[in-house]
């Protein structure tokens, strides 16, 4: 290719160039549920959850670290039963239900225990993703914003293109608090119009399990 057909083809590309606006962001990544669960309000009302619901969070708590001591022993013997030799395999099938059997009535116990907490994170987390949507428009129309992408769908993205914080901020502005005591018949889903954080959620939620054993 000669000089002068360089030349050319850069003289036509320029045009394009030129329109494109100087301050225009075409690409940005951003992550919906730490932009909801870095937001102020998602930060106030799980303080206000953690305080209002303290008995029952504590209570859990407490039954959380009592089940793990007594399923340890259990855990213990069945580890041990089946790195024996010619290990009995009906007898390990056994103490694998009995285990996994006290695991659920626990699981099912620390539900009933945490479940008015997490009725009131699901009602506050709804309450903010519902002008998530929202706030993404704001901060997509501010920017210039062509095309929006999570981070993980992205080999590589400047830190500057990360808008997370901008959209939190928006959140901000547009859900400067929350309610955490739910009506009557609200059932989670009813006002969500974005995506819920994942990782927004207490470390109440679920109990801490040991080892799984298997039947192997």
């Amino acid at each position: 290719m000669t000089i002068k057909t360089l030349l050319l083809a850069a003289a036509l590309v320029a045009p394009a160039l030129a329109a494109t606006p100087a301050a225009a962001q075409a690409i940005a990544v951003a992550n919906p549920e730490g932009a909801v669960a870095n937001s102020k309000a998602w930060s106030a009302a799980r303080a206000q959850i953690e305080t209002t619901y303290k008995a029952q969070l504590d209570q859990a708590n407490a039954r959380r670290e009592a089940v793990g001591r007594e399923l340890q022993p259990l855990v213990t013997a069945f580890n041990t039963a089946r790195a024996a030799p010619n290990a009995n395999q009906a007898a390990l099938q056994t103490q694998a239900q009995a285990i996994q059997t006290r695991e659920q009535a626990a699981q099912a116990e620390l539900s009933r225990l945490t479940a008015p907490a997490q009725r009131a994170q699901a009602y506050a987390i709804e309450q903010i993703s519902g002008r998530l949507s929202d706030a993404v428009q704001a901060v997509v129309r501010a920017r210039n914003v062509t095309m929006l992408v999570r981070p993980d769908a992205v080999l590589f993205a400047n830190p500057t293109a990360d808008v997370t914080a901008a959209i939190t901020t928006e959140l901000d502005r547009l859900v400067p608090s929350v309610g955490i005591t739910p009506p009557a018949n609200w059932q989670p889903g009813q006002q969500q119009q974005g995506a819920a954080p994942a990782a927004a959620a207490p470390a109440t939620t679920a109990p801490t399990r040991p080892a799984q054993p298997s039947g192997r």
